[in-house]
């Protein structure tokens, strides 16, 4: 992990096309913003997590193999 130091209104460059800029300092809190082509997703580490969760919830089978069998099974006989 590359650690920096930025004070307000300074920036950091990402592979030429991205910039990272502290908007503002106060109470504990940092304000960024970020310049990027629209090309690049750019989330909130939560947020992206939570997507990332519901993604594998949703490639998920909803549907047994046992159960699966049983329906090809009735199709196959429905044809003779």
């Amino acid at each position: 992990m590359l650690i920096l130091s930025r004070k307000k209104d300074e920036s950091i460059i990402i592979d030429g096309n991205i910039e990272v800029k502290i908007l503002e300092i106060q109470d504990g809190k940092v304000r960024i913003g970020i310049e990027a082509p629209q090309n690049i997703d750019i989330f909130r580490e939560e947020l992206y997590k939570s997507i990332q969760e519901e993604n594998i919830e949703a490639s998920k089978p909803n549907i047994d193999i046992k159960e699966m069998n049983q329906i090809f099974k009735k199709k196959i006989q429905n044809r003779r």
